[in-house]
């Protein structure tokens, strides 16, 4: 919902173009000025020098603190980047706001960005400006709830709800403002960003494609930009702005803006501030939560996910989760690679340990019947099966170094070997051989629903490869068909495509850097799924019926999912033909 231009009276834009561009003006807001009878807030000033996140910075911050804060009532936080340049008017703004109610009781910390220090006179010291800001990843999120907030905020109370907590920031700040909500909304979910730099510097280029694609997020955004804004080699601020108020809305999320004429300035954005702020804030005493809003959005979340669920702890505790694999009966197991165990949670019943010293087993696949439960060990390099109610164990292939197995309807087993970049099969007579090695790399294997094609993920690479099966179990028609995303500013851009699942209706589901990408069977990704917030990217999934299951680090998760399950061990089943 976009604010009526009326809310905006003292936003009038004086605006002269060309050379008198710098003429750009605007009213004062009255919430802008200091009033009389309106208490002060106190401002501390300090200097952060003991990085870990960006070593060997040294940055200026500061903390206002509110006349009525109170350490017997958290107060709500708001925290900006490029904040030493805001000290100037936005004290002012929060005593006046505050004492009017229109804001709740809020601390702001103000944070500029980091500096190296030159060696020497003769060098240049290094700005981390860009490096921190411009970054769409985790790392700023990172520094400031592990670093710089625990420092600023160590004696002051600060609510721990993220909806009463919020982020502002101009150009690079204010993608960094969004970036650590979009990391991070357990811990912030409001935020203003004027002129953001959401153009190709270092991936900001792709969020609006990503806000689209990604399951939505309970977030409340402002956006402000010109008609005059930068228009530059990495893009232009104008057009990119727009790009992420299309996306927002398309998406469902709470969003508003007001463009003007001006430039890549922060005049138009100080002049609205006050009346901004209560749009962010709006709600904050009676119903603060920022929601999710299905009902308007157009996300695929809607067609595969649940609303109101989320995903849910199965088991914890473990090294690494791998391999989850359920039968028919709704067995659940999977592996502790590092650990070299295998784990069992029964239909209805808590985790229990099937097998230990398993040799670093790692992908498991069950066969048709149920019980047979197949696994790739590391060490001494082995394709084995376990009968799951005798413990017994057979080995069927020796001297290779299996990562991940798929057992079809018709009893033909197929695994992978990443060091030869090749996907074996083992027929079911017990002949073991290559299927192809056409593959910039391989890691997880799955079958198509109708078992007519290979699934195969490449790892270090961003496509998943498909290949026919043709009558004698070899692929041909090798190719890397799904496309997926890759984490813009990671220093390991790899997809790190691991495990795979595919549901009855040919979605294809890989367990990535990014999350879990859900492809249409052109192989084009609609929606990515994030891990539970906190934990590690998943490394496998299986859609077992329809609960999606997922290992993510030491733990293992489900939700429940609109998507039915399409295991290999059950009957081929035939798609619906896709839109091309």
């Amino acid at each position: 919902m976009r604010i009526p231009r009326s809310v905006f009276v003292y936003s009038v834009l004086v605006f002269l173009v060309g050379p008198l561009a710098a003429q750009e003006s605007y009213p004062v807001h009255p919430d802008m000025v200091k009033k009389e009878g309106v208490p002060s807030g106190e401002v501390r000033k300090g200097r952060f020098e003991k990085s870990e996140v960006f070593p060997g910075t040294k940055r200026d911050y500061a903390v206002y603190i509110p006349a009525q804060y109170d350490a017997k009532n958290p107060a709500a936080l708001m925290v900006f980047q490029d904040g030493m340049s805001y000290l100037k008017t936005v004290p002012v703004a929060f005593d006046n706001l505050i004492h009017a109610g229109d804001m709740p009781v809020t601390i702001a910390v103000f944070i500029n960005p980091g500096v190296v220090d030159a060696t020497s006179e003769a060098a240049q010291p290094r700005y981390n400006r860009s490096f921190e800001y411009d970054a769409v990843s985790g790392r700023y999120a990172q520094f400031l709830l592990e670093e710089l907030l625990p420092l600023a905020l160590e004696d002051l109370v600060v609510t721990s709800d993220p909806n009463l907590r919020g982020l502002c920031g101009s150009s690079s700040g204010g993608i960094a403002a969004f970036q650590v909500a979009w990391e991070r909304p357990d811990q912030f979910r409001r935020v203003f960003t004027t002129v953001g730099t959401y153009v190709g510097l270092r991936g900001g280029n792709e969020l609006p494609v990503l806000v689209r694609k990604t399951e939505p997020k309970p977030l409340r955004i402002f956006l402000q930009d010109g008609k005059n804004d930068n228009d530059l080699y990495c893009g232009s601020w104008w057009v990119a702005n727009q790009d992420m108020l299309a996306s927002l809305t398309w998406a469902g999320y709470e969003v508003s803006h007001e463009w003007g004429e001006g430039g890549h300035n922060r005049k138009h954005g100080n002049a609205i501030f006050p009346d901004v702020m209560r749009w962010l804030w709006e709600g904050w005493d009676t119903d603060p939560e920022i929601r999710n809003h299905p009902e308007r959005s157009k996300s695929k979340a809607n067609d595969f996910l649940v609303a109101g669920e989320d995903w849910e702890l199965v088991s914890e505790g473990h090294q690494f989760t791998e391999g989850p694999a359920i039968n028919a009966r709704g067995d659940l197991f999977f592996t502790d690679l590092e650990g070299s165990k295998i784990w069992h949670v029964p239909p209805a019943g808590a985790p229990r340990l099937f097998q230990e010293k398993t040799g670093g087993t790692n992908g498991l696949a069950f066969a048709p019947d149920g019980k047979t439960l197949y696994g790739c060990q590391r060490e001494p390099g082995r394709l084995v099966s376990w009968d799951i109610t005798t413990g017994e164990m057979q080995v069927h292939v020796e001297n290779v170094r299996p990562n991940d197995v798929v057992v079809a309807h018709d009893g033909t087993v197929y695994f992978s070997e990443p060091r030869k970049k090749a996907i074996w099969m083992l027929s079911p007579n017990g002949e073991a051989r290559i299927a192809s090695d056409q593959f910039s790399g391989v890691n997880g294997v799955i079958l198509s629903p109708d078992q007519s094609l290979v699934y195969a993920a490449d790892y270090g690479g961003r496509f998943v490869w498909s290949g026919q099966r043709a009558p004698d179990g070899k692929l041909r028609f090798v190719q890397p068909y799904f496309h997926l995303h890759l984490p813009p500013a990671s220093i390991d851009v790899r997809s790190q495509a691991d495990g795979m699942a595919v549901s009855a209706d040919g979605w294809l589901l890989v367990a990535t850097a990014m999350g879990i990408q859900i492809c249409d069977q052109p192989g084009r990704v609609h929606l990515i799924v994030p891990s539970p917030i906190g934990e590690r990217h998943p490394s496998n999934v299986f859609l077992a019926g329809n609960t999606l299951y997922a290992t993510c680090g030491s733990k293992v998760f489900r939700r429940e999912v609109q998507l039915t399950g399409a295991p290999a061990w059950a009957s081929p089943v035939k798609p619906p033909k896709p839109r091309l």
